[in-house]
């Protein structure tokens, strides 16, 4: 049984657990087979840098607060963020890893930094 590789289809020629015939064949079959996943990831990896870059450009002293729309206005998506803190009084902070911030009232929110 002549052994092939699963990208071009050239005939193996080497060690008996050789799957690809190149490194290129490898890579190119490994980014078709993973495309989808990888989309999804870097797409929520890229919002997920935005929103960051937006609270620490707005928060540059640790504690600040600011407005609904000037998130909104520089691009803030609030569906994405890293986790929920939820202090034992019940108040729940959003965080974008160490950026955080708190819905007020009247579309104002409480922006933090976590310490390290």
């Amino acid at each position: 049984m002549q052994r092939q590789c699963p990208e071009c289809g050239d005939k193996l020629i080497g060690r008996i657990d050789k799957k690809f015939c190149s490194d290129g064949c490898r890579n190119a079959y490994n980014n078709r087979i993973n495309k989808d996943s990888k989309n999804l990831i870097r797409n929520t990896n890229n919002r997920l840098r935005k929103n960051y870059r937006i609270l620490e450009g707005l928060n540059p002293d640790k504690k600040t607060k600011t407005s609904r729309a000037k998130l909104i206005e520089r691009g803030f998506d609030f569906n994405y963020f890293t986790s929920i803190y939820t202090t034992k009084a019940g108040t729940i902070y959003y965080f974008v890893y160490d950026q955080g911030y708190l819905p007020l009232d009247n579309d104002y929110y409480a922006l933090v930094k976590r310490d390290d």
